[in-house]
């Protein structure tokens, strides 16, 4: 998904090549079956579809990939940008039924990355109005009729940050900006199209962690991890930098030969 999201869904590329993406996957350290089992499941799961043209298999996005990774384009490039004021939170409790576990585990997945963490089983806090992204969440998995909806504010006698704590690893988080800090804060920008690619798939691939870890507290309330600033930074900057060079090469592998 890192591939597509960075790569394909950029360039709006209608088709790519499974033999220039088993071998992308190859440089990245997976195996040709690993790579190829892997993009199997994504067209199970309705996130790619296969063409075969002559000897050659083609992969194309499908309509709900174009979407999550729309989504997750909001998520990623969008976090840390803004410091909205202490307001409306969300609360959201699911009951699905075991039959349902792959609709119930897609729901977990995808409110991590809305910022939601667990407070009790079932029962998930985020600390925005996240209304109309859980409501067209729980229509797509169509499990709205096992889950409940409320808005609200936090009560002004409750430690906040005690709260936060339960739902979020916050001092984990600070140590995860700094590691990632510490990891690509003396990459060079001039490197070779290869590495450039390699670098620039693993900078989006360990950073798009961050939103399903970081809820973005209100600072008025809890400060923001004091590395956030600096990793965000740090990957705009590198993600723009290295864009040519990685695309040149993702291009040039996808080529049929």
């Amino acid at each position: 998904m890192t591939l597509l999201g960075s790569y394909v869904r950029p360039r709006e590329t209608k088709r790519v090549w499974s033999g220039g993406l088993v071998a992308l996957l190859h440089e990245l350290g997976f195996s040709d079956g690993a790579a190829r089992i892997a993009l199997t499941r994504l067209v199970r799961r309705g996130l790619l579809s296969r063409h075969r043209e002559g000897r050659l298999v083609h992969y194309s996005l499908t309509p709900r990939t174009v979407a999550l990774l729309d989504d997750g384009d909001r998520r990623i490039f969008g976090l840390g940008r803004r410091d909205e004021p202490a307001g409306t939170w969300t609360v959201l409790w699911q009951n699905i039924p075991e039959t349902r576990r792959q609709s119930r585990e897609r729901l977990v997945r995808r409110l991590r990355f809305l910022g939601f963490g667990p407070v009790q089983d079932g029962t998930w806090l985020a600390p925005h109005d996240r209304e109309a992204e859980v409501l067209a969440l729980l229509t797509e998995l169509d499990v709205a009729e096992h889950a409940g909806l409320m808005l609200g504010t936090p009560s002004a006698a409750l430690d906040v940050r005690r709260l936060a704590g339960r739902a979020w690893d916050l001092d984990g988080l600070s140590a995860r900006y700094a590691a990632f800090v510490a990891e690509f804060g003396d990459c060079p920008r001039d490197l070779g199209d290869a590495q450039a690619f390699a670098v620039r798939t693993r900078l989006v691939h360990t950073y798009r962690e961050f939103p399903s870890l970081d809820p973005e507290l209100p600072s008025e309330l809890i400060p923001a991890p004091e590395t956030r600033a600096a990793a965000v930074k740090l990957f705009h900057d590198l993600y723009s930098a290295l864009a040519p060079p990685a695309q040149r090469h993702f291009d040039r592998t996808l080529s049929t030969r």
